[in-house]
């Protein structure tokens, strides 16, 4: 049952990082690539982004995460980005490993920061209502959106103070 449980929490994140590799592998038609290999380009970068963005959401159900926060979220897609896109550039290359694995891996990081942040908006914003859902037949699911409740009620006390206690 805990793996159930586990593997429900897992489904927001992995459906993030599956649409936004597909959208993102799909954007190499624009680049004059062959649907074949743009499908292939799709599949190959958004099957890692799923697994590490269900591998998020597990993590954040587990309490190695905290809602909110984005530090941790920052240097786990910091890693996790990189290697999605190395395990796309091998399976669909496109070249982009002509410089050496090192620099490719090295600017896959610092893009991994703006991904980071998108993925995180999404997530923070499909979580709580998939919580909702699952709330009743999954403990980690309910242990999880209150964990999200008390972090919307911290937010709204520190707004209504900085509005002057309104």
């Amino acid at each position: 049952m805990v793996g159930r449980h586990s593997l429900e929490l897992a489904l927001p994140g992995a459906s993030i990082g599956a649409a936004a590799g597909a959208i993102a592998g799909g954007l190499t038609l624009l680049a004059g690539q062959s649907t074949g290999m743009a499908g292939l380009a799709a599949l190959a970068l958004a099957m890692p982004l799923a697994l590490f963005g269900g591998l998020y959401s597990m993590l954040l159900g587990h309490g190695v995460f905290r809602p909110g926060t984005f530090g941790p979220v920052g240097l786990y897609w910091m890693a996790a980005f990189p290697v999605s896109r190395l395990t796309q550039e091998i399976l669909s290359p496109t070249g982009a490993l002509l410089e050496g694995v090192g620099p490719f891996l090295a600017y896959q990081a610092m893009i991994a920061l703006g991904f980071a942040i998108g993925f995180l908006w999404v997530h923070e914003r499909f979580m709580p209502h998939w919580l909702m859902r699952r709330a009743g037949d999954n403990p980690l699911a309910q242990e999880l959106l209150d964990k999200y409740l008390r972090f919307a009620r911290i937010v709204r006390s520190r707004r209504s103070s900085r509005k002057g206690g309104r």
